[in-house]
């Protein structure tokens, strides 16, 4: 059956988020440890919002809302209409419009039921330079309502896929913690396997194990390569079509999410040297933000490139690296480059040019040492670190078959068109 509808308003009360001014004060942040919710903190990555790149003291939080966790918050510009529910108690930016007191209106399934009317805000955005919704907006806006216990069901079968990806999410963090940490002690701290019997010997890094070398970046790169663009359509030079890796595409990419990632067309020698091959690795040359300096890399894995089915290169903005694969490894450059970006090594070679930050990648490659350890314990870390990047792959494209199955599922649950009866017990 088809579920009457009802408007927001009638269900819950609706208001927007504050925001301490000016918000440079530095007095709002000092010593702060309440999570300060932006709409630059809000990722698709899941259906809870636990982390925040700021944070306020109890003075900037008496100027803003402060709510409870499980507060649903809906984006009123950037993203519109973009849902999630609060994992941590925190303080609403005024970009964020805020449900609260839910009348006769399960929590979960208010949250699916927003997701489901994106392009509906969208439509109804307005504003000059930036797009938004307001309160008003939200207020009418209509949603199926069905009986409560009917609400609970259908929100459970949703809920069952996202804790299924958040638990494959937090897998993969494990996964990835496990390699870099590898990286960091036999690399960084020249603990590996039998370290207590090789002394160690000066080098231009400081004091490294004996029968270890120091070699530029550029030393044990094969070959790199600026990406490409192409175009939106065929014509007679540009023929042949190949998904482009943008920047923004990176963190997603890095667990085989591909949803976003353009595909456009290219001329048959531009794609000829930019095709992605297992073991390139991407590296952001321009872009960025504050906050996010460029330099963000990808390791091209098997299962990337199976996800994608067809060839791809990477923008204009980003560059090709070939691995020498014999005298580094495709791993173990990919978790330096990791540890140089965390570390601050790359945001050193970063630069400003009219808003958009670019990246000295000719003076980095000549002037970056790396510590080159023997064959035989390169072979080893790669035995231990190359079956971990296959798991998160995995692991990346079954959280890609959720989300389908679940995006499949969320319209015809919450509009009535599954009887609940007939799905439960299939």
């Amino acid at each position: 059956m088809v579920w009457p509808t009802k408007e927001l308003g009638e269900l819950t009360d609706i208001c927007r988020g504050s925001s301490p001014r000016p918000i440079a004060d530095t007095r709002y942040f000092d010593g702060g440890t309440v999570p300060w919710v932006k709409i630059a903190d809000a990722t698709k990555s899941g259906k809870f919002l636990y982390e925040t790149k700021q944070h306020v003291n109890d003075f900037g939080a008496s100027f803003s809302r402060r709510l409870p966790p499980g507060t649903i918050l809906v984006a009123a510009s950037g993203t519109l209409g973009y849902t999630q529910i609060l994992g941590v108690e925190g303080c609403a930016h005024d970009g964020w419009l805020i449900l609260q007191n839910l009348r006769d209106l399960d929590r979960d399934f208010a949250y699916y039921a927003l997701k489901t009317l994106e392009q509906h805000f969208f439509n109804s955005g307005s504003g000059a330079a930036i797009q938004n919704i307001n309160t008003d907006i939200l207020r009418k806006s209509e949603i199926p309502h069905p009986p409560l216990p009917i609400q609970q069901r259908v929100a459970g079968i949703l809920s069952a896929y996202d804790e299924l990806i958040e638990n494959s999410q937090r897998r993969i963090k494990i996964l990835e913690s496990m390699a870099r940490a590898l990286y960091r002690e036999w690399f960084v701290h020249f603990r590996f396997p039998g370290h207590e019997n090789h002394p160690r010997v000066t080098s231009p890094l400081g004091e490294i194990p004996q029968g270890w070398e120091v070699k530029k970046l550029g030393a044990i790169i094969a070959a790199h390569i600026g990406g490409g663009w192409g175009k939106e359509g065929t014509d007679e030079d540009h023929t042949k079509p190949a998904w482009v890796i943008r920047g923004t595409d990176i963190p997603e990419a890095r667990y085989s999410q591909i949803a976003g990632i353009p595909h456009r067309v290219h001329t048959a020698s531009n794609l000829r040297s930019r095709r992605l091959l297992a073991g390139d690795i991407v590296f952001e040359v321009s872009g960025g933000s504050k906050g996010q300096p460029v330099g963000r890399t990808l390791l091209i894995t098997p299962e990337l490139l199976s996800s994608l089915s067809g060839d791809v290169i990477c923008a204009s903005f980003c560059k090709r690296v070939q691995p020498d694969i014999s005298g580094y490894g495709s791993e173990l450059l990919y978790l330096s480059f990791l540890e140089g970006y965390e570390s601050g090594e790359i945001e050193q070679y970063q630069v400003q040019s009219t808003g958009i930050s670019n990246f000295k990648w000719t003076e980095y490659i000549a002037n970056t040492d790396r510590v080159v350890p023997p064959d035989a314990l390169r072979s080893e870390f790669r035995g231990h670190v190359a079956p971990l990047f296959t798991q998160i792959a995995t692991l990346g494209r079954k959280i890609q078959n959720l989300r389908r199955t679940r995006d499949l599922l969320l319209p015809r649950l919450l509009s009535g068109q599954i009887d609940m009866e007939t799905f439960e017990h299939a």
